[in-house]
């Protein structure tokens, strides 16, 4: 924020707790209200052109907006600071967040259906089978994870398809370079000297930089939750228990030393009270793409002022066992990744961050090359230093920046991931009461389907005198949002010709849902219908006829609400078994021996009281009714100690949802463990990491990246759940093609081709385990392994149905034909 840019007596800036608020005052509001009719904006051509549409930044919000700009017969330009087209999308961030994939439509799905149209070409293939990577579905009409330069080129190509002029390296002029009357924009000049003028004006950056120059009201850092009302807002320390230090990390120099000093990257202070308000910003990093095929890799550099104690954290953590480090590789195309952030330090520079978003164009340089050094030198460290155990060098050793990619940037990525930076602050906001669907949301332009996600925000020493990270939050709004028009509309006494589908008018904690790339693509196709609709009928962008514009968003394909209301079914009722067969090993089908399974205030619980000694007796739960493609969802926790006798200490908070399954029938009295794919559910000790949702294969083998596992046991990239409180684990399952384990809206775990194979299952009839058969469809259970735990929740979304779309019983979301439901 520049006040000396603005008249005094039209500015108000309020800071409350190093929360940063901006008002414009009422000079501002009476000529805005002159201007009001005034949007048919007239120049001379020795001025240069008048564009109907100019849009600043070329993020994939950017795109978006000027390709719908120039579909509804506008002339629109990009007006872009940065060389590259894509933003963030094209930047690195190939493994799509979106949560719920029908709440993407319109551009944005075209987008992603012509990155599936690239990798359903053998060319696109160089370092990789098509059938060995898992994420490409050859009948799936979308792809979502895809190499940085794909979706570059798919950007510029669809730019070029439009004839679209994109004028790069044009940094907003943000002391002067915007010229308005009253409210309106009239045109926005450059540092080179450039001058666009336009008719409408849509803010694509993610600093929101056009927006703030243009004097619209804006904030940055977090709000209190007292503020809008929320609960996962402002200071969080208690809810921070993701990507934490599950050791306990002397933070200073000499190890349980205060007087030695604090070592680097560590807030000396005070974390703030939970839940008011602070002007921090949650951290950024780099999403590298990084490779395997050594025929394309590019070492990591060694930054120049590469310094390892700024990694001494790290090491402490590693010291003590920690191993997380290459958890969020997630795997793209070509043997490449995604790489981000994973663990209490890792890529994110926390707290390095805090005055990017109103910082002068050389200090933002500054900070870039700051965690650009950081980041480097971290990959360095972890490949080089000898303060690294040897197996994580090792393993970092046989990686490499992907030489084909960001060719131009020293295969560095082009774009720092921006979490956040400012956001308007218009007439409605978007806050995390709007996203759990407590208060209704207005006039829907798109919908956002991700976790309420902020990432840390500062490092810090606890009470104990250990090291300490807060503002992680990671929150399941409960499904699918709608987001309203009000979010991306200026207050009218500031500007009525802007648009600003990026920085919008949200909370900090709903930006962290929002703020995905196909929800900023999303928004800027729906930005860019309301400023051609607001042209058409010559009215502030205020008053734009909602009717109409949902009627032009439909006709586009924009998801507005999902599709249709999901039949969940309710596996267990909350009041008996019914429905369920018991099956425990040693004892007859249905002997529910020593009430194991049992039913009290609504949950399911499974209980050891009637046993003196656990003694290998297994016990599984068995719904009656088969599935072969469906999503389920158990929310689960564990209470109490394990039974004597109990199998060891791998049993202890260990259960299971086993999918794919043999009948209850069909286990002979001694056997142990179905023949099934095993969802392993786990809990924490209150200390280290234990995952949850992780793969087991009693009698199974799956296949995972084109490799047939043979493993009993791999670990999801889950985060710990210590304690008692409920997890809800969710299962996607369709046939023998995709398993796929979700917590909180991420995938955790996936793999394919689930078969016979294998052991650790005894006492089975040799008839059923026919080695290599694909599983297809089976039985589901939940298990009893010695420690006690209890489900609330237990339901199941069948996606086998009709699928002819003139028939009353349609539902878009069913995967699987079944022409007998028609009706």
């Amino acid at each position: 924020m520049r006040p000396d840019t603005y008249d005094a007596e039209d500015i108000e800036i309020e800071k409350t707790g190093g929360h940063i608020t901006m008002r414009t005052g009422i000079g501002i509001l009476i000529s805005s209200l002159l201007l009001i009719l005034g949007l048919s904006c007239t120049a001379s051509q020795a001025d240069g052109p008048v564009y109907d549409i100019v849009v600043y930044g070329g993020t994939s919000a950017g795109v978006a907006a000027a390709i719908q700009a120039h579909r509804m017969g506008k002339t629109a330009v990009i007006v872009s600071p940065d060389q590259h087209l894509g933003g963030l999308t094209a930047g690195g961030l190939g493994w799509t967040d979106s949560g719920r994939k029908e709440a993407v439509g319109g551009f944005a799905r075209e987008f992603y259906r012509r990155i599936k149209d690239h990798y359903d070409l053998p060319d696109a293939w160089i370092y990789q089978k098509p059938e060995d990577y898992s994420r490409y579905r050859p009948d799936d009409d979308a792809m979502w994870v895809f190499e940085p330069h794909v979706a570059e080129q798919t950007f510029e190509a669809m730019i070029a398809e439009a004839n679209i002029p994109v004028y790069r390296d044009q940094w907003l002029d943000r002391d002067g370079g915007v010229e308005k009357d009253g409210a309106q924009i009239r045109s926005i000049t450059t540092l080179s000297g450039e001058t666009y003028r336009g008719r409408m004006f849509i803010d694509a950056t993610y600093e929101g930089d056009l927006m703030a120059a243009a004097g619209v009201t804006y904030t940055v850092g977090r709000e209190a939750n007292s503020t809008y009302g929320e609960t996962l807002n402002g200071v969080q320390t208690a809810n921070a228990v993701s990507h934490q230090f599950m050791y306990d990390v002397s933070p200073y120099v000499v190890p349980g030393d205060p007087q030695s000093g604090l070592l680097p990257r560590i807030h000396d202070g005070d974390p703030g009270q939970e839940g008011a308000a602070d002007h921090r910003v949650q951290a950024y990093n780099f999403r590298m793409c990084l490779t395997t095929a050594v025929e394309n890799q590019f070492p990591f550099p060694k930054p120049a002022n590469y310094d390892p104690m700024q990694y001494e954290l790290l090491a402490r953590h590693l010291d003590q066992g920690w191993r997380g480090v290459f958890n969020k590789f997630d795997p793209a195309p070509n043997n490449k990744t995604d790489t981000n952030n994973h663990g209490a330090f890792s890529t994110d520079n926390i707290g390095m961050n805090y005055d990017y978003p109103e910082a002068s164009y050389e200090r933002r340089r500054e900070i870039i090359k700051q965690h650009e050094d950081y980041q480097k030198g971290l990959m360095w460290f972890l490949a080089n230093d000898p303060r690294v155990p040897e197996d994580v060098r090792e393993k970092m050793s046989r990686w490499g920046l992907a030489k084909d990619e960001f060719v131009d940037n020293d295969h560095w990525p082009h774009q720092i991931y921006v979490r956040e930076a400012r956001r308007m602050v218009s007439d409605f906001v978007m806050t995390e009461r709007h996203l759990r669907r407590i208060e209704p949301t207005p006039r829907p332009i798109g919908m956002g389907s991700y976790n309420m996600d902020s990432h840390n925000v500062q490092r810090y020493v606890d009470a104990r005198g250990f090291a300490r990270n807060e503002g992680d939050i990671q929150i399941n709004p409960g499904g699918p949002y709608p987001i309203s028009y009000g979010a991306v509309v200026p207050k009218a006494s500031e500007a009525v010709n802007l648009l600003v589908p990026v920085a919008v008018s949200s909370s900090h904690i709903a930006y962290g849902s929002i703020r995905m790339e196909p929800v900023f693509m999303i928004l800027g196709q729906s930005a860019a219908t309301a400023a051609s609709l607001a042209l058409d009928n010559d009215v502030p962008v205020q008053k734009v006829d909602y009717d109409a514009l949902r009627e032009r968003l439909v006709a586009d394909g924009q998801a507005l609400q999902l599709p249709d209301q999901e039949e969940w079914i309710q596996l267990f009722n909350g009041q008996d078994l019914d429905g369920w067969d018991v099956k425990i090993a040693g004892h007859d089908l249905n002997d529910n021996f020593g009430n194991t399974f049992r039913v009290e205030d609504g949950v399911m619980k499974v209980r050891y009281d009637g046993y003196d000694s656990f003694d290998g007796q297994f016990g599984h739960i068995f719904y009656r009714e088969h599935f072969s493609h469906y999503r389920i969802a158990v929310e689960y926790r564990f209470l109490g100690e394990q039974v004597a006798g109990h199998p060891g200490g791998w049993a202890f908070r260990n259960s299971g949802i086993m999918v794919h399954g043999q009948s209850a029938q069909s286990m002979r009295k001694d056997q142990d463990f179905p023949i099934s794919i095993e969802v392993q559910l786990l809990g924490g000790s209150g200390t280290g990491e234990r995952t949850t949702a992780n793969l087991c294969t009693p009698g199974t083998h799956v296949v995972m990246d084109g490799v047939l596992e043979e493993r009993h046991c791999i670990n999801s990239t889950s985060k710990t759940y210590h304690g008692d409180d409920w997890v809800r684990v969710e299962v996607l399952v369709l046939g023998d093609s995709l398993i796929s384990h979700q917590i909180d809206g991420e995938t955790v775990l996936e793999y394919t081709k689930p078969q016979i194979g294998g052991g650790v299952v005894n006492g089975f009839d040799p008839a059923v385990k026919q080695d290599g058969m694909l599983l297809t469809e089976g039985s589901i259970s939940l298990q009893s392994e010695s420690h006690p735990l209890e489900f609330r929740k237990v339901e199941l979304l069948n996606l086998v149905g009709c699928m002819d779309p003139a028939s009353s019983t349609y539902k878009s979301y069913y995967v699987k034909s079944d022409p007998s439901q028609c009706r």
